[in-house]
């Protein structure tokens, strides 16, 4: 069974913003995050930040831009992306 991601309205607010390339590399993730799970030990600078919450980048340099996301229920497989935008505003 695949997991469910959904999006804060600050993230899809957020992502239309986003330059293509970050956009792309997002699609991907969430992509990956339904069909595999919420750890993402292949992409680059991912780390688990607390008990379910999950952090990657998905552009390094000048700025980097990460996503944020959080398992809201392990039972029946929910995740909700909770942040996409630069590194330096990232809440962590």
């Amino acid at each position: 069974m695949n997991w469910t991601v959904s999006l804060t309205k600050k993230v899809a607010k957020a992502i239309p913003k986003l330059p293509k390339p970050v956009r792309q590399s997002l699609f991907v993730l969430l992509g990956e995050i339904e069909s595999s799970g919420p750890v993402r030990g292949n992409w680059k600078n991912y780390s688990k930040l607390g008990q379910d919450i999950h952090h990657c980048h998905l552009k390094k340099g000048q700025p980097t831009y990460v996503a944020v996301w959080e398992v809201t229920d392990k039972e029946i497989k929910l995740i909700e992306v909770i942040y996409v935008g630069s590194h330096e505003k990232a809440p962590y």
